[in-house]
């Protein structure tokens, strides 16, 4: 009951908060993330009465496999983005922006930090922080993304290039933050892993792509046995709820331990499926409009998931700071520059970094991972948080803001009511 009673609040709370954003020109993504912090532990949550709130942290995480599945279906949806007829347009100038703007916002903060590291020393801010934190910023938030693209139904180029980037960046980024990983780990221990920094990265994204195509190939085959639409969507949640599922898995091979990125599998499954189905384009168009409750849910966890005791430290603020400032030039000059590479319009040049600001779930698996190291990992978590917070209360507006500027969101017509012509019937 106490389960159930929590989702209808959450349900509830975000619903009403996009009604009370839309006046104010704020996408409903805001709304939901606010929402979630209004029922958490740090509002609503104080009251310690559970279901009506979380009462901590850790109530939301036993929640998790609602955000685990929602991830899922975004990273399928983000998958219909590589059909390749549009790739034929765009898939050059998505892969040149898509991994400069990527390792450039690495190289970027590993910069400050590293630098802010000289300055406060390793006590305060260890060199083993820096780098990871660097790897981390390379990552961005697909959902708050395509929740905006959806709620104002952005079409344009830099619409078409946007996603796929998005996409792309999040395979970059577990590339890069495994290496990193692998050496932040080497500066902490001591010991010297070739495994870890290589071998393992480069198996994960590997098996992730063969098992999400393996996946889409069977969806596509199953879906030719069914004729109704009802089943044939039943059919494509089950094969994004198995995505998620083996995606879970876990390998080791001797000194070769990897496992498997849902988004990379869920979103090679959408992929292939949109590629090889003749049906999948209403098929996932379907399937959008049936996920609607579990995005709204996912959004609303998130916000009460996020951390408010972070404000505590001022050591973390002040280097939450440096790295949302070095992160989000890195991503503008890197979208920047990568643009200018690629020989884009003028608006994408302008516009695309902004958009790629949002940050989540990614950048959060990544933290969760380097606690893995101990004392040092709690700092990076910490760190990651702050940022987490900023960036997904202001990030969704500045995507939306960019994507007006760039024509990409068309403002709403007002209807203007004609005066029926003389000697006509009214």
């Amino acid at each position: 009951m106490e389960t159930l009673l929590s989702i209808a609040v959450a349900l509830s709370a975000g619903l009403f908060m996009s009604r009370i954003v839309k006046p104010l020109k704020l996408p409903a993504v805001t709304g939901y993330l606010v929402a979630g912090i209004l029922i958490g532990p740090y509002c609503l949550g104080l009251l310690g009465i559970d279901g009506l709130g979380f009462t901590a942290v850790s109530k939301v995480g036993e929640m998790s496999i609602i955000n685990d599945v929602a991830l899922g279906f975004i990273a399928f949806a983000i998958g219909d983005e590589f059909r390749l007829s549009q790739l034929k347009k765009t898939g050059k100038a998505a892969t040149i922006i898509g991994i400069f703007q990527a390792v450039f916002t690495t190289l970027v903060v590993d910069a400050a930090l590293i630098g802010l590291h000289f300055i406060l020393g390793e006590e305060r801010l260890p060199l083993s922080v820096a780098i990871i934190l660097g790897a981390i910023a390379s990552a961005t938030a697909p959902a708050a993304t395509l929740m905006v693209v959806r709620q104002y139904k952005a079409k344009g180029k830099l619409t078409n290039l946007l996603l796929p980037i998005v996409a792309l960046d999040d395979a970059v980024g577990l590339i890069i933050f495994a290496v990193s990983f692998g050496v932040a780990k080497t500066l902490v221990s001591g010991e010297t892993n070739i495994y870890s920094i290589i071998v393992d990265p480069i198996l994960e994204i590997v098996v992730s792509l063969a098992l999400g195509a393996v996946l889409g190939y069977v969806l596509s085959f199953a879906e030719k046995f069914f004729h109704s639409n009802t089943k044939r969507q039943a059919i494509v949640v089950t094969a994004i709820f198995l995505a998620v599922a083996l995606s879970k898995l876990k390998f080791s091979f001797g000194p070769i331990h990897f496992g498997c990125s849902p988004l990379l599998v869920c979103m090679m499954l959408g992929t292939i499926f949109c590629n090889v189905c003749d049906f999948s384009a209403e098929l996932m168009e379907k399937t959008d409009k049936w996920t609607a409750p579990l995005f709204i849910l996912f959004f609303v966890l998130s916000g009460a998931e996020l951390e408010f005791s972070v404000f505590a430290d001022i050591a973390v603020v002040g280097i939450g700071i440096a790295y949302i400032i070095s992160r989000s030039l890195g991503k503008y000059f890197g979208a920047r520059i990568g643009s200018n590479i690629a020989k884009t319009e003028p608006q994408i040049k302008q516009y695309l970094g902004i958009t790629l600001l949002p940050q989540a779930g990614v950048a959060l698996g990544m933290s969760i991972s380097a606690l893995e190291i101990g004392e040092v990992g709690v700092i990076i978590r910490n760190i990651v948080l702050f940022g987490v917070l900023i960036y997904e209360l202001f990030g969704p507006l500045m995507t939306k803001n960019a994507l007006m500027k760039s024509g990409d969101i068309k403002p709403k017509e007002e209807k203007v009511k004609v005066a029926p012509a003389k000697g006509r019937a009214e």
